[in-house]
């Protein structure tokens, strides 16, 4: 077990190498169906990803485009000159012997991600991005003397994005690859679905006490921003343990066991020198033009980085404004961010009570019992703008402007007068001076500790009573009205 004084003594290092499926129809270099994630094994696939004697590869140009893209996203620019090269090696699913990929001359050189820890931002670098073509999945059964191998995958085009070994901690790690996810999906290079493997993370962590860099591990096929955290947390202290014993950290690839929250071993890290890459003699170099860049840049749609300038301007914390990023790419049927624009054309005050609208009501409902039935043209001039009128009039309560803003969502038809459906259902709040007095007196005789407490000075107490009118009136009482009765009944 590492102690907190010995963990001290050491400085985790920490790069990501992010596998990055490109979202195309058909293949990097064959004509191949692109989208494997329900296909039985093996019906993807065509000479070229069989590696047939005589079968040539042809470029995907829509990879190249989105690989462009993915150059903005991530501050840099796609290379005027890139090319690609064979890496060697040999395993059951890379039936050519070679992994067509780019090595010395990659689409993308530099760039950057901001990520935000502990109200702390900082920038991680990013080293490079290259298109590959990814190889088949082997599944080796437990029990069993064999594997199994499935090449629907081989030759999907892939961005690998590798990070400069800017993070120190597994909270950067973690950060800064649901930061990347985000980037990803704004720039709509990749569906980004983490369950399919769309993205697909590889960590690598050493440790020293020193500034010299320590032995690293690579864990690779991280799947889930978490596991990615709970990764880099396990090695970081398995490294510290074995230095610690006097042992020395052995430079490796890892797997993750989700179900024991630990790495194990799968075989002894290769080197550059170990593959052969020479270019490929099959693919001729890429020349982009600037023409070409600049329309690809042209293209490019408002950011993560972007949208959190607007909406912070807008008065919303930082939880919040990621709420919405994400909710707005996790359902790209419905564009939280334009309403939220549209509202602020009318009132910034109405867009930023808009908002948390959807970041309490909205999207927790979305996430329990899926989107709304309300059609989304309708949804900010028929249900969101009545509410918040109600909530201004305070004609309801912050409770029960969500349970009405439940009831609406869930409706095929609208009712024609939302005020009035409040009000049938209970929601309204009572702003009848003569009958919240009488409760207000009701609440006073019933609770004089607390009463004499607010005589006192001890305001934190008018919270209670006020809570205890809102008990009594079933939660219709106007709280602003009964805090003013309950100062007056008692004289301050």
């Amino acid at each position: 077990m590492i102690t907190p004084a010995v963990r001290k003594q050491y400085t985790a290092t920490i790069g990501i190498e992010c596998h990055v499926q490109l979202k195309t129809k058909s293949k990097l270099f064959s004509g191949a169906n692109n989208d494997a994630r329900e296909a039985p094994p093996n019906t993807l696939v065509n000479h070229i990803d069989f590696g047939l004697p005589g079968a040539l590869p042809v470029l995907n140009k829509e990879a190249l485009y989105l690989a462009s893209k993915a150059a903005f996203a991530l501050h840099s620019t796609p290379q005027t000159f890139s090319k690609f090269d064979r890496k060697h090696y040999f395993y059951p699913d890379l039936p050519m012997g070679y992994q067509i990929t780019q090595f010395d001359q990659p689409i993308i050189v530099g760039g950057s991600v901001d990520i935000t820890v502990n109200d702390t931002t900082k920038t991680i670098g990013i080293t490079r991005a290259h298109m590959e073509a990814d190889a088949g999945k082997s599944t080796h059964r437990a029990g069993k003397d064999y594997s199994l191998v499935d090449l629907n995958r081989a030759g999907t085009p892939l961005l690998e994005i590798v990070s400069e070994p800017d993070m120190h901690s597994a909270a950067d790690a973690k950060v800064y690859a649901r930061e990347l996810w985000l980037l990803m999906k704004y720039a709509d290079v990749s569906e980004a679905d983490l369950y399919y493997g769309n993205m697909r993370f590889d960590v690598n962590v050493s440790v020293s006490k020193t500034t010299k860099l320590g032995t690293r591990s690579e864990t690779k096929n991280l799947n889930s921003f978490r596991s990615v955290e709970k990764a880099v947390e396990y090695e970081i202290n398995r490294q510290i343990e074995v230095l610690e014993k006097g042992d020395i950290v052995v430079q490796e690839t890892r797997g993750w066991d989700d179900t024991k929250q630990k790495t194990f071993s799968q075989r002894t890290k290769e080197n550059a020198d170990d593959y052969r890459y020479m270019p490929d003699p099959d693919l001729p170099p890429i020349t982009l033009t600037d023409e070409y860049s600049n329309e690809v840049k042209a293209s490019m749609p408002i950011m993560p980085g972007e949208w959190r300038e607007r909406l912070k301007d807008l008065g919303l914390d930082a939880a919040n404004i990621d709420v919405l990023l994400e909710a707005e790419v996790e359902h790209e049927d419905i564009t939280f961010l334009m309403f939220i624009e549209e509202a602020l054309e009318i009132d910034k005050q109405a867009a930023l009570q808009e908002a948390n609208l959807m970041v309490n009501i909205e999207i927790p409902l979305m996430h329990e019992k899926g989107p709304a039935t309300v059609p989304q043209s309708a949804k900010w001039m028929l249900v969101y703008q009545p509410i918040i009128q109600l909530m201004n009039e305070h004609k309801i309560s912050s409770t029960n402007a969500k349970l009405l803003l439940a009831d609406l969502l869930d409706m095929k038809t609208l009712p024609d007068d939302i005020e009035a459906y409040a009000q049938e259902k209970g929601y309204i709040q009572v702003s009848d001076e003569s009958e919240i007095t009488k409760i207000v007196t009701q609440v006073l005789a019933e609770n004089p500790k607390a009463a004499e407490d607010v005589k006192n000075g001890e305001m934190k107490a008018i919270g209670f009573l006020v809570g205890q009118v809102m008990k009594l009136s079933q939660g219709k009482a106007n709280p602003a009205l009964a805090q003013e009765l309950i100062k007056k009944q008692l004289g301050i």
